[in-house]
């Protein structure tokens, strides 16, 4: 779902004269996960131009903090970056599936952990130039540790971190993937007491 071209305001839309209208859309690509589009667009000042981009059905992150202040990471291989990244735990929605549902089981799927209580932060776009991607980001606390129940061809190691010792891996590199960043900016207001979490309980 496309975001809406504009903010109302007195007068009408306040950023019409930056808002593209797509003219022709086409599938380019439909892949098991993905799918391409091309769309023909015309511009604010009416001339047309191409956009090239990918439809994703969106995801969650979770920040997982245990009772001792630890939170929960993981180190997954990403075929694309060839690389091993340090990452909060998370996962793409099913269709249909409610935001919490799809976190507390990508939870329990990926680290083993089932969390009492529950908080959305709110809604990060990680690539906006090139898809319609969104990540959920919810925190989680009041964590038990049970078993893991990854899918099948899926590697990854499980591990705790304080979190200074993050946001020190932000800042030296070590961490670049960009949810895992957003996650660490929400942390950090958080434990400020700079933004709050409207805390519920839910059933793990």
């Amino acid at each position: 779902m496309k975001p809406s071209p504009g903010i109302a305001g007195e007068g009408g839309m306040v950023d019409a004269h930056l808002v593209e209208t797509t003219v022709v859309s086409e599938e380019i690509l439909k892949g098991n996960f993905l799918n391409v589009r091309r769309d023909t667009v015309r511009l604010p000042d009416g001339s047309y131009t191409t956009r090239e981009y990918v439809i994703h059905p969106g995801a969650v992150m979770i920040v997982a903090q245990l009772d001792d202040g630890r939170l929960v990471l993981e180190r997954q291989y990403r075929y694309p970056m060839q690389a091993v990244m340090i990452e909060f735990p998370a996962g793409k929605l099913d269709p249909g599936e409610p935001s919490l549902t799809c976190a507390q089981r990508e939870l329990l799927e990926e680290t083993g952990y089932t969390a009492r209580e529950w908080a959305r932060a709110g809604v990060l776009h990680p690539v906006i130039s090139y898809s319609t991607e969104f990540i959920d980001v919810w925190f989680a606390r009041a964590l038990t540790l049970g078993d893991r129940k990854l899918d099948v061809g899926e590697s990854l190691d499980v591990f705790t971190a304080t979190a200074a010792e993050l946001s020190a891996w932000c800042g030296n590199g070590r961490v670049t993937d960009a949810k895992t960043l957003a996650g660490v900016l929400w942390m950090q207001n958080v434990l400020s007491g700079m933004w709050a979490l409207d805390w519920q309980t839910a059933a793990a």
